[in-house]
């Protein structure tokens, strides 16, 4: 049995505030239609799981330097297609203070057969 859009979302979300990005783009299509309408500077959309492979790629000297991230004030909002779910959460940030900053995001995204098809990933690209 394939995972549910709500269980797509949060093993994605998860999977980039544990830092573990060489899984997710198993969570995609072959196919897709990944899209980041705040972008700064505008970015091209993720239209296959090759392409989402090269975003998620970190060079492994890279990856310490990504800060520490965690999954917060998650709602997830089911709708009349069965496959298209809202998320609202935040990417809770812990600063090299120790200060803690959050960036809220918004992800409609289709999930189909266990696999995202399609997505909008709205995060504030200034508080990131």
């Amino acid at each position: 049995m394939s995972l549910s859009p709500r269980e797509v979302f949060l093993r994605l979300v998860h999977g980039v505030a544990d830092r573990n990005l060489s899984e997710l783009p198993d969570l995609y299509g072959e196919v897709t239609d990944v899209r980041h309408p705040m972008a700064t500077p505008e970015s091209e959309p993720l239209t296959s799981r090759r392409a989402l492979r090269e975003h998620f790629t970190v060079p492994p000297e890279g990856r310490e330097s990504l800060p520490k991230r965690s999954v917060v004030d998650v709602v997830v909002h089911e709708t009349a297609d069965p496959e298209v779910i809202v998320a609202e959460f935040a990417y809770e940030f812990t600063l090299p203070d120790d200060s803690r900053s959050k960036v809220p995001c918004v992800f409609v995204m289709r999930v189909r057969d266990g696999q995202i098809i399609e997505s909008r990933d709205y995060i504030d690209p200034i508080r990131t």
